[in-house]
């Protein structure tokens, strides 16, 4: 019966791809669905099924959001975001957290320094409320969702179908890619990022999402795949978001998802007994098989500028020179800044503005580390030193979470190629604080066997 809905769920997602690709206005009514029924879920859900169905409402929104930004669908562009700090902040008024998560407010704070100096610093040509709506519904959207999750506990199931909620999203958004581009020679321009080939929209974040993906499938592929035709789905499935990842030609979110997968393999590896570890080793050689045939297949498409791209050579096969695409650069301008002011930083969403002032360049380096120090300065510092060590403390005494490794990987690894412009950076974090509670036949009968007191 579960497999059934599952096979559902899949086809109602694809029919959901076809249908906003046919009529593009339904990209509006999708997320407003996604609003009313999460909404109404979680207001009438039973007190004890609250934390998951929050942490549902917000998965899924992480899978859609870039599907709804390249459809159209955002009646305002952060409002992915505005929707997971919401659900997030009424999970965390109507369900008391068990442990009182002061780092994460002490982040928070720490924001604030940063606001102000952009207050005072504020230019004509500048507008304080964008700024800061651009800038920090990021970081502020972590810090909330880090605030609910903190050491709450959740069991094995239920992180599985959060999981999964995030993934069903990405496959009617792999639909729409292939509709939107069912032949990627004819957009081949080079090796830079395909905008074509990503639904027309940003590669750096379709990559990210579809590299997502790529880790959720897999983990689909290992764990929940009993018979020969789930292995199949799942495997299908999984080289669908793979290929589309690639051939946007955006590196991050592809190499940010091998290392979240070979992560998971290993640790989910050593968790399990040794007749699980003789058929994980074999489903390894099947899934090392079906990789390389997704990459060849791949570089057959693309007539091999995708190898071009991942060794780092032009489309004549010269190698280029700056392996980060001019990002060094923008990244060394904001160091710069950051020791210029150490204490208060240049203020919110200041550091694009002075790059403009001083060299002439409008970019941005999408580098979270080097935006928080050169806008917050020491505060700044403070800040992401506490999100950098807080969830590795937590994993000292709390060694549960075989996805940990992951999905603090996709974080840190996301934060540096992508900043935080889309909310999966900080909702993938807050899964790094849960607790989650592995049920056993030990434990059960432990528990059958605990004296009641009188």
């Amino acid at each position: 019966m579960k497999n059934y809905s599952y096979i559902k769920l899949i086809g109602l997602h694809v029919v959901l791809g076809v249908l906003i690709y046919i009529f593009k206005f339904l990209s509006v009514l999708y997320l407003l669905g996604i609003f009313v029924y999460f909404t109404y879920q979680i207001f009438t859900i039973k007190p004890s099924q609250k934390v998951i169905k929050v942490l549902m409402a917000c998965s899924y929104i992480v899978g859609a959001e870039v599907f709804i930004r390249m459809t159209g669908g955002n009646v305002l562009y952060e409002a992915s975001k505005y929707l997971v700090i919401l659900f997030t902040l009424i999970g965390i008024v109507t369900y008391n957290a068990s442990k009182q998560p002061l780092p994460y407010l002490v982040y928070i704070f720490l924001l604030i320094p940063g606001i102000l100096v952009a207050g005072l610093n504020a230019t004509v040509q500048s507008s304080i409320r964008t700024d800061i709506a651009f800038n920090l519904s990021g970081p502020i959207c972590l810090g909330i969702v880090s605030v609910f999750c903190y050491k709450r506990k959740i069991s094995y199931n239920n992180i599985h179908k959060v999981l999964l909620n995030m993934a069903l999203p990405l496959i009617a958004m792999t639909v729409y890619l292939f509709l939107y581009t069912p032949d990627i020679s004819e957009t081949l321009r080079g090796t830079g990022s395909n905008f074509a080939a990503s639904g027309g929209f940003g590669p750096n974040q379709v990559s990210t999402v579809l590299g997502l993906g790529m880790f959720l499938f897999s983990i689909r592929f290992f764990m929940h795949s009993p018979t020969l035709f789930l292995k199949i789905i799942n495997g299908v499935l999984l080289a669908a978001v793979s290929f589309r990842g690639i051939v946007t030609f955006s590196r991050g979110g592809v190499l940010t998802a091998i290392f979240m997968i070979v992560a998971f393999i290993f640790f989910y590896f050593g968790k399990v007994s040794s007749k699980g570890k003789f058929r994980i080793s074999r489903l390894v050689f099947v899934f090392v098989g079906l990789g390389l045939g997704i990459w060849l297949y791949s570089s057959m498409q693309t007539s091999g500028l995708i190898d071009n791209r991942y060794t780092n050579r032009d489309a004549l096969g010269r190698e280029k020179q700056d392996v980060s695409t001019g990002r060094s650069d923008l990244i060394s301008f904001e160091l710069d800044e950051f020791f210029n002011n150490p204490i208060l930083g240049v203020g919110v969403g200041k550091i694009k503005q002075l790059r403009e002032e001083k060299v002439g360049t409008l970019a941005a380096s999408h580098n979270e580390m080097s935006r928080i120090l050169s806008e917050h300065g020491l505060f700044g510092l403070a800040a992401f030193c506490i999100l950098f060590f807080v969830p590795l403390f937590f994993r000292l005494k709390n060694r549960s979470n075989i996805f940990f490794y992951s999905c603090y990987i996709f974080w840190f690894l996301t934060i540096n190629h992508s900043a935080m412009r889309i909310a999966a950076p900080a909702f993938i974090y807050g899964l790094c604080l849960l607790d989650i509670q592995i049920r056993t036949k030990k434990t059960d009968k432990q528990k059958r066997l605990k004296p009641i007191k009188n």
